[in-house]
């Protein structure tokens, strides 16, 4: 289909949404960041993900107990059931009532084509690394899918319905490789999921639409908007005097007793797989070719670690609602150990081995000084982030009593994603959702991932070595992947703050509220407008 045509259809989309059949109900979801490309594999930013997670659906979905590996407690989503052939082939059976918001069937077809896109166009660098494992991905007929493996390992089956989230072959089989991004589809997504793309106000909202017909259940609420206010004053404002309904997280914890002087609006707070770090540049600022000339020291880094006192820190910050993680570990990952902590807080044993390292403060300027060179470092953060922007002046001020000079660059969201992506950056303030499973840190934590999401560049072979040997484990790997923890925290590629509970403000009016962990808006369609509670924007337009 060309170009022309695919955008002729996606039109189309907004009047289906505005038929006889559109549903009341309205929720107004708060966001710090623009959700501009919500298709997958196109972006694993959080704003895009979160949008796309109404539109596109799994072949099977993680069940409530969050366990990774085996066969059982996913529920289905495309595939209707499943079996296993041998212990390297598992069959997927595509629910006969699923449909693309065009009216197409999903089929074979779909899933083959999304998974070749990863494997073989390398769509998604960060994907291509977690399939690494997949042999084969092929149709038998219409509506089955054959998923090969090149090894018996315990989490085939979340590898096989996590990574991937079909899209639509009819449509974009005819796209040059690299040029999605470009295509019209991207700006009026067709997904198969229980929200359609309505519209999008660049730098104000993205608009969705409920799929009356969606094949899993008719949409409680009629309309999704995801309205952005960069700002984080204004996004809680924003809660505060009624123009939203949610907003992801209340943090600081100063907030908190704003929120709750305000009767029609409550607090959930939900367990959540992130974890918030400061990232070192291994390499030089924006010059992968060389290494970084103070942070390609390890004793450098983990003096910088060990300056941090990361418990007051995060304590201050969001009070009972964050933990401090001992590695890229999140609260729901199982193989956390609560109250481990790899790297001590001793500010003068930090300032010992800077001067081991030869940082002296030559001049008495109290900044330290090697060969004439200052100890100054950038840090980059989001100042949609209040959480970050709160941290990163505690992060300054606590470098700067052992001689470290920090300067604060404060960005936009899209900029400082554009740096990091880059390697533009000294330190990076990054805050990330991770995968349900610990394999994921082969993304960010291994050679190679320095493709992807890796940006700083960090590579270690034995860290390596240890990632392979924890994902091909079979039972309880728990204590296989605390040693790739340990081993990773002894490297020091970052320092690890904080791993949240998120403080969710949700108003009371709606009812049936459901927030999944992994993604907090994908059950929304199951939420309804309480009866008497209606505002005028739930009326149907």
């Amino acid at each position: 289909m060309r170009r022309s045509a695919i955008l002729a259809l996606v039109l189309v989309c907004p009047a289906m949404a505005s038929s006889q059949n559109a549903i009341p109900g309205t929720i107004v979801i708060v966001v710090g960041a623009e959700a501009t490309a919500p298709v997958p594999t196109l972006s694993n930013l959080k704003a895009n993900t979160d949008v796309a997670d109404l539109m596109f659906l799994r072949l099977a979905r993680i069940g409530p107990d969050f366990v990774t590996a085996g066969d059982r407690g996913f529920t289905p989503e495309l595939a209707q059931r499943w079996t296993r052939r041998d212990s390297l082939t598992l069959v997927f059976e595509l629910d006969p009532r699923a449909r693309w918001h065009d009216g197409r069937p999903v089929n074979a077809r779909d899933v083959v084509f999304s998974f070749d896109r990863i494997r073989r166009d390398t769509a998604d660098a960060q994907k291509t690394v977690l399939l690494r494992s997949v042999s084969s991905v092929t149709a038998e007929g219409e509506r089955t899918v054959v998923v090969g493996f090149s090894r018996v390992y315990a989490e085939q089956f979340y590898d096989a319905v996590w990574h991937v989230q079909p899209l639509p072959a009819h449509l974009l089989d005819t796209i040059p490789k690299g040029r999605l991004a470009a295509s019209p589809f991207v700006q009026h997504p067709i997904g198969n999921g229980p929200y359609r793309f309505s519209r999008r106000e660049p730098g104000r909202q993205v608009e969705l639409v409920a799929n009356p017909d969606f094949f899993l259940g008719r949409p409680g609420l009629g309309r999704v908007v995801f309205l952005l206010a960069r700002d984080a004053e204004a996004q809680i404002n924003l809660m505060l005097d009624g123009t939203g309904d949610a907003l992801e997280s209340i943090i600081p914890v100063s907030n908190v007793p704003r929120v709750k002087a305000k009767p029609d609006l409550r607090i959930l707070a939900i367990p959540t797989t992130g974890v918030g770090y400061l990232l070192f540049n291994q390499r030089a600022y924006g010059d992968r070719g060389q290494p970084h000339p103070i942070l390609a020291d390890v004793e450098v880094r983990r003096a910088l670690s060990q300056a941090l006192d990361r418990r007051g820190m995060t304590r201050a910050t969001f009070g009972d609602w964050a933990a401090v993680p001992e590695g890229p570990v999140s609260q729901l990952h199982w193989i956390r150990e609560p109250g481990v902590q790899l790297t001590r807080h001793d500010p003068a044993g930090a300032r010992m081995t800077l001067e081991r390292r030869g940082w002296r403060d030559s001049d008495g300027d109290g900044i330290l000084d090697r060969n004439g060179q200052p100890l100054s470092l950038r840090l980059n953060f989001p100042g949609t982030s209040a959480p970050r922007v709160m941290l990163a002046q505690q992060v300054q001020e606590q470098w700067r009593r052992i001689g470290v000079q920090v300067e604060l660059v404060r960005l936009d969201g899209p900029v400082w994603a554009e740096r990091r992506a880059k390697g533009e950056f000294d330190i990076d303030f990054a805050a990330a959702s991770l995968d349900p499973s610990p394999s994921g840190m082969v993304q960010s934590w291994s050679c190679a991932g320095r493709g992807g999401s890796n940006v700083a560049q960090y590579c270690n072979p034995v860290v390596d070595s240890l990632l392979d040997a924890a994902i091909a484990g079979r039972g309880d790997t728990r204590l296989a992947w605390r040693e790739v923890v340990r081993r990773l925290v002894d490297d020091a590629p970052a320092v690890f703050l904080y791993a949240p509970s998120t403080p969710l403000a949700i108003h009371t009016r709606y009812e049936r509220v459901a927030v999944s962990p992994e993604s907090y808006w994908r059950a929304i369609w199951r939420w309804r407008v309480r009866p008497g509670r209606e505002l005028p924007r739930d009326r149907v337009p």
